[in-house]
């Protein structure tokens, strides 16, 4: 079935929304800090979430009958039941309004709507994007906007990994280096409850997937270029952030990190081992 065919009937998901809220805790503040390997934060009572940190609210708590084969929700009331068996982050922007970041021991809101739902056909094979946006309010108002693509993949002739991808840049004066292993990324799906099996089951992800290796979470790179921007330009405020998911990264393989400021923002990008560019970012900051 091509994908044209495959969104005519989730058409009526457009525009639907989807309300939560949470209790702004502490504890998942402290451990991220710690599966990161920065200073405790010892996050109390009022303390600012750090930026992208809103990922360790508002999680689906899914029964294992609630679940895809791959670990992910089955569509709903909400989500649509794309009918395409690899689902992977494609990409995210971020704008955080001034002096209200969500804060521990606060009761946060979470107003979700589905935007789009487009279907694409290319050389890897059938693709369904799915667009939605997050509004993030406090008792004092709206907190953070995020919108938030998701792609919907096929079987494919071969693994998305394969595709061609760009050299990444190797010209910054920002730099640092990472291997991520199996414990940071059990570590960061247990702080997302994240069920995605390609994070952590090796035969599902070479046998089902065909990739070479577990796929390290994109939010967690994404979390790792902003990281390098805090360590780099620790006084500067991020107003607004674009990711783009460009190709995956893998287990127990060399991510290299870059950035440089650019006027009053600043460009990150990420590199696989040999040098490919796996994320791009662009920040918009006040310092």
């Amino acid at each position: 079935m091509s994908a044209e065919a495959l969104t005519q009937d989730l058409a009526p998901w457009i525009g639907r929304t989807r309300r939560v809220t949470d209790d702004i805790t502490a504890f998942p503040v402290n451990a991220l800090a710690a599966t990161l390997g920065l200073a405790p934060l010892g996050a109390t009572f009022g303390t600012p979430v750090p930026p992208l940190w809103h990922w360790l609210y508002f999680l689906p708590l899914l029964r294992p009958e609630e679940t895809r084969h791959d670990g992910h929700a089955l569509g709903d009331d909400f989500m649509p039941p794309v009918a395409l068996p690899r689902r992977v982050w494609a990409g995210s922007t971020f704008s955080w309004e001034t002096g209200n970041p969500l804060r521990v021991g606060e009761r946060a809101t979470r107003l979700s709507r589905i935007d789009s739902i487009t279907p694409k056909s290319g050389r890897s094979g059938e693709l369904v994007l799915v667009e939605l946006v997050h509004e993030y309010s406090n008792a004092r108002g709206v907190s953070l906007i995020n919108k938030h693509l998701t792609a919907y993949r096929g079987e494919g002739k071969k693994p998305s990994c394969q595709s061609e991808a760009a050299q990444a840049d190797t010209q910054a004066p920002w730099y640092r280096q990472i291997v991520p292993d199996a414990v940071l990324l059990f570590r960061i799906s247990a702080l997302m409850f994240n069920a995605h099996r390609i994070h952590y089951d090796q035969p599902y992800a070479s046998g089902q997937e065909r990739y070479p290796a577990l796929l390290v979470q994109g939010p967690l790179v994404a979390m790792l270029l902003l990281d390098l921007l805090r360590r780099e330009a620790p006084q500067a405020t991020v107003r607004h952030l674009e990711f783009k998911a460009v190709r995956p990264a893998f287990i127990d393989r060399p991510l290299h990190l870059r950035g440089r400021r650019e006027g009053r923002g600043a460009r990150l990008w990420a590199a696989d081992d040999e040098g490919r560019l796996t994320m791009t970012a662009n920040a918009e900051m006040e310092s």
